[in-house]
């Protein structure tokens, strides 16, 4: 099992307009297209999806801006040999 945590950030490289979808796709391990669709129904039916994208959009960070910090590797005791 690996150690490293999944963050969730806007896309530089998949983006229309602020990475938000191409973020959430990779985070997800889906397809952006999937993640923009979700958007434009949501606008259409819930009216909710240009609020959702508009406060994502400021509140998770740049791709670049994503700061990781590795936790120190934990130590296993050494086995004390019988003598």
């Amino acid at each position: 099992m690996s150690d490293e945590v999944k963050r969730l950030y806007r896309s530089k490289t998949d983006r229309k307009l602020g990475g938000v979808a191409g973020g959430l796709g990779e985070f997800l391990g889906i397809d952006s297209t999937l993640i923009r669709l979700v958007f434009v129904f949501s606008v259409i039916f819930a009216g909710t999806g240009v609020l959702l994208y508009l406060v994502m959009w400021l509140v998770v960070p740049e791709e670049d801006d994503v700061v990781v910090v590795k936790s120190p590797a934990k130590k296993t005791p050494a086995k004390k040999s019988a003598s």
